[in-house]
């Protein structure tokens, strides 16, 4: 019998929303991901509430490791928590 996870999907939507803040905190890190998810201000408002969009938030994070530390020490959370909550949200990759 597998164990019970505590993880929704819901858990994982507030946690790409708190990453997206994360990422909004810093001018450099916004533009940052703008520029490599080819997306302007707008778009991110338009799409902030689209489960994939959201998962699109953790995938930078994760793709960036020095990144993902400090959002990971902010969050009081372990890296590995963060990619497990990423499996619960649309288009995850199988190698996080």
């Amino acid at each position: 019998m597998r164990p019970k996870t505590t993880s929704n999907p819901e858990e994982a939507e507030v946690l790409a929303l708190n990453a997206l803040g994360f990422l909004a905190a810093e001018p450099d890190r916004l533009q940052r991901f703008m520029d490599l998810a080819g997306l302007d201000i707008q778009a991110i408002r338009a799409s902030a509430a689209e489960p994939a969009f959201l998962g699109a938030v953790i995938d930078h994070l994760l793709a960036d490791e020095s990144l993902l530390l400090i959002f990971a020490e902010e969050q009081q959370m372990r890296p590995d928590r963060i990619a497990s909550l990423r499996r619960k949200l649309p288009g995850a990759a199988l190698d996080f």
